[in-house]
């Protein structure tokens, strides 16, 4: 509240401005009609294949479990920017308050703070079932996994009130204009007239040390795997475990690589209109990609979609 206080006081007026993708765009309601399909299709693929997971006893595992879980994140993930821009682009204003800047930043910090550690978890339980197969289902049995899932979920909700309440605390006396399509750190915290470079080395560091901790959980268990799969003498064995591998990798590849970009490279490679499409990528593109990419390389998922359809078939 002091910090909303203190820019009405100051500025006179507590609203961001919000230059989102479509001031850009030569087709503005074509994209945005793009967009909503997009959105559509991340709610539903991401729904589905939570009820699948929750629905299906073939799928009542830890690795199961924690998709859905990443499911239930990129459903959250794309519904804190994309329905605020889609109204705001319908309804012709482009004005958030500071409180709702505040609410949107922390709740996206959050959700990226917490898929950093559940994608390094991720890792850990594929080299449990690679690794130790007869020891899974007691080294990853349902109350275990709730532990390192409420750790996950913690820790990201630490990183996003922190970035969050040291970022809207900063004053801002530039330009309102946030060149960007929603709250996002950096973007807003080029607004402050305050010098910001210590809390940018604070942030990098953090970001290192949110990144170190899962890569190294990540690097490590797949150093094991593959030699575990190495030794593997069946090729039906080694198929099987590089398939579920690869899945989880491509995931990690595209989020941590556009995570890095994002908060750790310095601001001279940064320009707000690679910022919007690099955040375009990760904030509306990767939860669609997300459910294709666990569901259609996953035979027992697509068979639990195929009991389904059948179901619903012959219900009708």
């Amino acid at each position: 509240m002091e910090n909303i206080n203190w820019v009405t006081n100051h500025s006179g007026q507590s609203d961001f401005i919000l230059v989102g993708i479509f001031s850009q765009s030569k087709h503005p309601t074509l994209l945005c009609m793009l967009i909503f399909i997009v959105f559509l299709m991340a709610l539903i693929g991401n729904t589905v294949l939570i009820f699948l997971i929750h629905s299906d006893t073939h799928l009542h595992t830890p690795m199961y479990f924690f998709i859905s879980q990443l499911s239930l994140m990129d459903v959250m993930y794309i519904s804190v920017t994309v329905p605020k821009m889609l109204i705001d682009q319908v309804m012709g204003v482009n004005k958030i308050s500071a409180p709702e800047c505040g609410i949107q930043m922390f709740l996206y910090v959050t959700l990226a703070g917490s898929e950093f550690f559940f994608l390094g978890t991720m890792a850990y339980d594929r080299y449990v079932a690679i690794c130790h197969p007869l020891h899974y289902s007691v080294l990853l049995n349902h109350r275990v996994c709730l532990l390192p899932a409420s750790g996950c979920w913690f820790l990201g909700s630490v990183d996003g009130f922190m970035l969050t309440s040291i970022t809207m605390n900063f004053p801002f006396c530039r330009s309102r204009e946030v060149h960007h399509f929603f709250c996002e750190v950096p973007a807003v915290m080029k607004l402050s007239c305050s010098d910001t470079s210590l809390y940018e080395t604070l942030m990098y560091l953090c970001c290192v040390l949110m990144l170190l901790i899962p890569v190294t959980i990540i690097s490590s268990s797949y150093f094991f795997i593959l030699l575990t799969i190495h030794r593997m003498n069946s090729a039906e064995g080694q198929k099987k475990a590089f398939a579920t591998c690869s899945s989880h990798m491509t995931v990690v590849t595209l989020f941590y690589g556009a995570a890095v970009y994002t908060y750790m490279l310095p601001s001279s490679y940064h320009t707000p209109e690679k910022d919007m499409v690099v955040s375009v990528f990760y904030t509306i593109l990767t939860p669609v990609l997300n459910p294709l990419i666990y569901s259609l390389r996953n035979k027992d998922v697509m068979v639990a979609l195929k009991k389904m359809l059948n179901v619903g078939t012959v219900c009708q």
